[in-house]
């Protein structure tokens, strides 16, 4: 192998990845396309340039991006540093000079010796007739060298089409398409309950007594919310009503073909969501005994059972707009967004089956994955699956057999473990406290607490 590890792609990821290898006496060797080709969305030269909010969302611990930014600033991220450095008045959120923020990071990593950044676009001999020797291809640089892929949500086609022939899927996600993700705590008990399809109603020979004993003790995969017929036209003219966001014009030709919004969806007529997502068939309602007018289905979204995915719910609408509505769904009126539905381009591999904890490619060692194309979504969780892929590829180099696994109880380790955890309905993820494990023997309902306490564990974890 090569005396150099190879970064493709000069975002964020690529950035805090090409720092913590150099930061450990090895050569770098960076990739970055710009200027020589800019996505649709990019439009400066700088490497780790913002292109969305320059918000890196709040800087308290009781907010679980809060905690992973503490996290990184105790692991010495170069990026959380000069984000810092970089503020501007935002109240309790960090929030940067976006120009002197991507200014800082490229001069940072350009004055670094063992940093050689490269200008130019990656390709993929299986998306190319005729073979340029003057260009770079993945294939080429994957037999050279330990390589770390951090290209983005906006990877060109050309690398696009490597890295769907590199990793064996038929496809990758082009556009994420995701539904909202809950916590179950905040759901109204007095009106959801559980139940698969056909299983949960009643039977013929059931007397009333057997089924209710039925429900309780029923091992059920999803939690249902009943709606009568005010609540769901309520529900539906609110829905078609609510404010979009706004679409970039690269994304409005093909967002959606592959998914279609439910609000998209209900503007086809009132009763169309009673025959697509929310159809009652199959349920029996808890508290009347009869088929409901239609039922919202919540899905079990980790092994913990403590965050819950609202099925078929994916939505282009603004993340107010999805709290106001949403909460009109009855059983969720006091509900706690993990995740707000989102519908934007995204390239990202099927990581649960494609990367193990370190964001190592489990089908060549020597291949590892960082930011927005592992699924994790996020500013600040792309620089710490940065951070982690920079750390085990100087591994890998120094071949000493050893991983760095972050303990699943911070938050760094728990997105790594997410976004490696066998989940058959894989979907990018950010920092949430949802996906941390519970505080052993302890029941806190006060959530603020509850988030204090598990800041403060995973902050004695990483500080020891």
């Amino acid at each position: 192998m090569k005396d150099y590890i190879n970064v493709i792609g000069g975002g964020l990821a690529g950035a805090e990845a090409a720092y913590q290898i150099a930061k450990r006496g090895i050569k770098v060797k960076l990739y970055e396309m710009k200027p020589q080709k800019y996505s649709p969305a990019h439009t400066n030269s700088n490497l780790s340039e913002i292109v969305c909010s320059n918000s890196f969302k709040s800087d308290l611990i009781t907010n679980a991006c809060g905690l992973l930014k503490q996290e990184l600033r105790i692991l010495n991220s170069l990026l959380i540093k000069v984000a810092d450095n970089t503020k501007v008045p935002a109240g309790q959120a960090l929030a940067v000079d976006r120009e002197e923020f991507a200014n800082k990071v490229t001069k940072e990593l350009e004055k670094n010796e063992l940093i050689q950044i490269i200008r130019t676009e990656i390709k993929s001999k299986v998306d190319n007739n005729i073979i340029n020797e003057e260009d770079i291809y993945i294939e080429d640089l994957i037999k050279d060298a330990i390589t770390i892929i951090a290209t983005g949500p906006l990877t060109s086609d050309s690398l696009a089409t490597g890295i769907k022939e590199l990793t064996g899927e038929n496809e990758l996600h082009f556009y994420d398409a995701a539904a909202p993700i809950i916590e179950k705590d905040s759901i109204n008990f007095d009106i959801a309950f559980y139940g698969n399809r056909y299983e949960q109603e009643k039977k013929k020979d059931e007397t009333e007594k057997e089924w209710l004993a039925r429900q309780k003790s029923n091992d059920s995969d999803y939690i249902n919310l009943p709606m009568n017929k005010e609540e769901y036209e309520k529900f539906v003219y609110e829905l078609i009503n609510a404010q979009v966001v706004t679409l970039h014009e690269f994304e409005k030709r093909e967002i959606f073909e592959g998914c279609m919004p439910i609000e998209v969806m209900a503007k086809r007529g009132l009763d169309t969501l009673r025959f697509g997502p929310l159809k009652p068939v199959g349920f029996d309602d808890i508290r009347t005994m009869k088929r409901p007018y239609a039922v919202v289905q919540l899905r079990q979204d980790n092994l913990q059972g403590n965050i819950y995915n609202m099925v078929g719910f994916q939505t282009n609408l603004k993340f107010g707009e999805q709290k106001r509505v949403f909460s009109m769904i009855p059983g969720l009126e006091n509900v706690e967004f993990v995740k707000y539905g989102v519908m934007h381009r995204n390239t990202f591999i099927n990581s649960s089956k494609l990367l193990d904890n370190t964001y190592n490619f489990k089908k060549n060692e020597n291949i590892l994955f960082a930011g927005q194309i592992t699924g994790v979504e996020g500013y600040v969780e792309s620089i710490s699956s940065g951070l982690v892929a920079g750390l085990n590829a100087v591994e890998k180099y120094l071949e000493t057999n050893k991983k760095i696994v972050f303990d699943k109880s911070t938050m760094i380790g728990a997105l790594a473990n997410y976004i490696s955890s066998n989940n058959d309905n894989f979907e990018p993820m950010n920092a949430n406290f949802g996906i941390l494990p519970e505080l052993d023997g302890q029941k806190i309902r006060d959530k603020k607490k509850r988030y204090e306490m598990l800041s403060k564990r995973s902050i004695d974890i990483l500080s020891k």
